[in-house]
């Protein structure tokens, strides 16, 4: 009878410190997401500082109702590059706080991306489809799976 109740109390144990499959789960959506982010991120700096510095990849429209000038939309993809990096640091760590802000970032990055699609059309198209994954992953998952 002993035997029988240690081996139960051990397989209990064992079950307490084994991490679930949906606790799993959850820390690799969440892990993606930060990686999605950051990358997101990353590109956004790359194509803040490619407006800044005028660069010629970028096509000029001459009516558009988002008109800003290059510099202006580098500035606004610069700065959210380096939110959308800072945060993804926060996800990494699994913060509650950097889910949230992550998929808010992730948002201004995809609302951004579709007002600026005339100046560069493929790049915002992929920016807004790599938002859209990232935010997926990051609404994913609840706090008790995590």
């Amino acid at each position: 009878m002993a035997t029988a109740h240690h081996a139960h109390h051990t397989r209990t144990q064992a079950r307490a410190h084994t991490p679930s499959a949906k606790r799993e789960w959850a820390g690799g959506l969440t892990l993606f997401g930060g990686v999605m982010l950051m990358l997101a991120g990353i590109l956004n700096i790359v194509r803040g500082i490619s407006g800044i510095a005028q660069d010629d990849v970028f096509v000029a429209t001459q009516n558009y109702v988002f008109k800003f000038d290059l510099t202006s939309w580098g500035w606004i993809h610069l700065l959210l590059g380096a939110a959308a990096v800072v945060v993804s640091v926060g996800l990494f760590q699994a913060g509650t706080w950097a889910r949230v802000a992550g998929v808010a970032i992730g948002g201004l990055i995809m609302i951004a991306n579709f007002i600026s699609l005339p100046y560069a059309p493929v790049w915002s198209v992929v920016m807004i489809a790599l938002s859209g994954v990232m935010i997926w992953a990051l609404c994913t998952v609840r706090r008790e799976d995590v």
